[in-house]
């Protein structure tokens, strides 16, 4: 994996099949493609989209809030790319970072439904992780899912994560406030 930054530090992962980097407004169609493609695999682990999720102006103020956080080292999100072919497969986003005595963050991601179990959201998370650590120097990550969710489960445990808590009634999904298995991984647990 390298860490490459582009323009106003930008933040770009590359690893063996995959380009990560930050939305960009030319990205709204074939982000809208893959979300539409994908809403009965996604809906059930989302929030309820808004009305115009996969519109236009929705994605260009997913870019600009993506590059003032990107700028305030809040957030980091990144679409994921298919190196072969440069299609999106997904996305995945860093946030809520802390610095100071937490030096934490919270991740989040998702996965178009054609392009399960090939083994690219496990990369792409390992890249974040170790950008996180790394790059960033944050000491804590975690990342929180339904209980139900079996392959998310799984995906958080082969990058090293550990089943923390649950947490009751933490995040509304799907229109019902509902209850999250919080995975965590430190810095000291590299794998």
């Amino acid at each position: 994996m390298r860490l490459s930054l582009g323009n106003m530090d930008t933040p770009r992962l590359v690893t063996e099949r995959l380009r990560l980097r930050p939305p960009r407004t030319q990205d709204q169609v074939s982000w809208s493609r893959l979300r539409r493609d994908s809403e009965d695999f996604l809906k059930p682990w989302e929030p309820v989209w808004a009305s115009d999720h996969l519109g236009a102006r929705s994605f260009r103020q997913r870019v600009r809030w993506a590059q003032r956080e990107i700028a305030a080292g809040r957030a980091y999100p990144f679409l994921v790319f298919r190196s072969e072919d440069h299609a999106l497969v997904g996305g995945l986003v860093l946030e809520n970072v802390r610095r100071g005595a937490a030096m934490s963050g919270a991740l989040g991601y998702w996965l178009g439904k054609q392009h399960t179990g090939q083994g690219y959201m496990t990369e792409a998370l390992q890249a974040v992780v170790t950008f996180a650590f790394d790059d960033l120097g944050l000491s804590r990550l975690e990342a929180a899912c339904l209980p139900e969710n079996e392959p998310s489960q799984a995906l958080l445990k082969r990058c090293g994560f550990h089943d923390e808590r649950l947490a009751r009634k933490y995040l509304e999904i799907a229109g019902v406030w509902r209850d999250h298995l919080i995975y965590e991984r430190r810095r000291s647990d590299r794998i």
